[in-house]
């Protein structure tokens, strides 16, 4: 198998028959090239790509080299060859009088597409030929606005591309026509696409896009225009050239398009988000109205209790919900974990009806904040040991005292939750315990621990700071 026909099967879509005229092109490249004294190449489009690749090249005998290695098999992109991919889409001839390639030469490049049976462009051909580099007296040198109409020219006048021949911004330089006297690779293509043209030479560029006129009628030193045409958003920002024998503009254009429809999909997914957090909301409410009214016919006390169990955890579920909801501004989904404690202890102690027990939460002035699935596992360990404590801790009294501390100890976070009950002498296997230690070890990968205290029961959660889990400072 050819070194062409491998390239293609691996790369490409085109079929036996395509491969097959672009192997009879390649044997007579070779001839191309030297008839031509140019350099040749055959470029294909990469399968579901956006950039090209070199299947085959010719070198004409006797030359130095354009190109030190082999380019068989490299990548070619849009923003350096222009022309290139102006043949693949239209189909029509493209040239380039001054391109600068992917290796920083500067060539003059003329690009024909090759068509199979079916009239369909499965390649293109093209010539490159080295621009001989022309001396320039210091005067000249010296009247070049910022060195960006031609290149800088070493002493063995190589020509090197100025810096901006690799930016992705649109750099245009008009005469006092307003007729275009230099591009960028990046602004050829913008020309280029935006207005259908492979040449623009002796047109006012004004003339091509009537909405730049408004650019170049404003008289200020610098002048910046956020402009939207054809579904493409741009910024445009104008700087004129003095202490030139004509009035020389530059043009500085970037496009905002993609840029413009990534914030639409961010805002759009926001949206989505925020409206599937509504309906979650909504679901729980709904359950929790549906247990309500399963609770009315409970026939005993711990029946009554346990659906009060089963409520107060989906309330402190809904509650990371409801704190998401309330900030318009919350695209990350934050949620305030000293926030959402308070909410989660106050509920509990009001659905307890125990009205001389007091919350107590300090946080040591930690802004401790976590993503929506960790505030649910951290919401529902709350619930269940505040739950705890107001279901044991003061069975032979109704006052008493219970403190949900945070603390940062290095690179994680410490959870204490404790009372002044009555104490527990022996921890009991407990659906409660179950679901504590299974969400601290399997959602937090953080410690659960029972600390023996001489009053009250003192348990302590550790968990890690992390991506999902983190501390804001001011």
């Amino acid at each position: 198998m050819s070194k062409i026909e491998k390239l293609c099967r691996k790369y490409t879509n085109l079929s036996i028959s395509d491969i097959a005229k672009l192997q009879q092109l390649e044997t007579t490249l070779a001839y191309y090239a030297e008839l031509a004294e140019c350099y040749m190449f055959i470029d294909c489009m990469v399968d579901n790509q956006s950039h090209a690749i070199v299947v085959a090249e010719a070198f004409p005998k006797g030359q130095n080299h354009l190109y030190e290695q082999s380019v068989i098999g490299k990548i070619v992109f849009e923003s350096f060859e222009p022309a290139v991919f102006s043949a693949f889409r239209k189909g029509e001839k493209a040239s380039v009088s001054r391109a600068i390639t992917q290796e920083g030469i500067t060539v003059e490049q003329h690009v024909i597409p090759i068509f199979n049976d079916d009239e369909q462009v499965i390649a293109v051909l093209i010539k490159e030929k080295r621009m001989e580099a022309q001396e320039k007296s210091d005067e000249v040198v010296q009247q070049m606005p910022f060195a960006l109409i031609e290149h800088i020219v070493k002493p063995d006048f190589q020509p090197v591309p100025v810096v901006s021949d690799l930016l992705v911004e649109s750099i245009i330089l008009t005469n006092h026509e307003n007729k275009v006297i230099y591009t960028n690779p990046a602004g050829y293509r913008f020309i280029s696409e935006l207005s259908g043209r492979d040449s623009f030479d002796n047109i006012a560029l004004d003339e091509i896009f009537p909405f730049l006129q408004q650019v170049y009628n404003q008289d200020d030193d610098v002048f910046f225009l956020e402009i939207t045409v054809d579904g493409k958003s741009f910024i445009v920002k104008k700087i004129p050239i003095r202490n030139q024998s004509d009035k020389v503009t530059l043009l500085i254009i970037h496009d905002l398009t993609e840029l413009k429809l990534k914030e639409n999909e961010l805002m759009m997914k926001t949206f989505a988000i925020r409206e599937i957090h509504h309906r979650v909301k909504n679901n729980l409410q709904t359950v929790t109205s549906l247990l309500r009214l399963q609770m009315r016919n409970a026939v005993s006390a711990s029946h009554t209790a346990a659906f009060q169990e089963a409520l107060n955890r989906i309330y402190s579920i809904s509650s990371v919900y409801e704190l998401i909801l309330e900030n318009e501004d919350n695209a990350e989904e934050k949620v305030d974990v000293i926030a959402l404690a308070k909410k989660i202890g106050n509920k509990m102690i009001d659905t307890a009806h125990t009205a001389n027990v007091q919350l107590h939460v300090q946080h040591d002035n930690l802004q401790l904040f976590c993503h929506s699935k960790k505030a649910v596992s951290l919401a529902i360990i709350i619930c269940e040991l505040v739950q705890n404590a107001l279901k044991y801790a003061f069975t032979s009294h109704q006052e008493g005292l219970i403190s949900i501390h945070f603390c940062q100890e290095n690179a994680a976070v410490s959870l204490h939750i404790s009372d002044n009950g009555v104490g527990m002498h022996e921890a009991k296997p407990s659906l409660g315990m179950e679901i504590v230690t299974r969400l601290v070890e399997y959602d937090l990968a953080g410690t659960f621990t029972i600390i023996p205290s001489d009053r009250g029961t003192h348990t302590q959660i550790q968990f890690p700071v992390c991506e999902e889990v983190f501390i804001l400072n001011d």
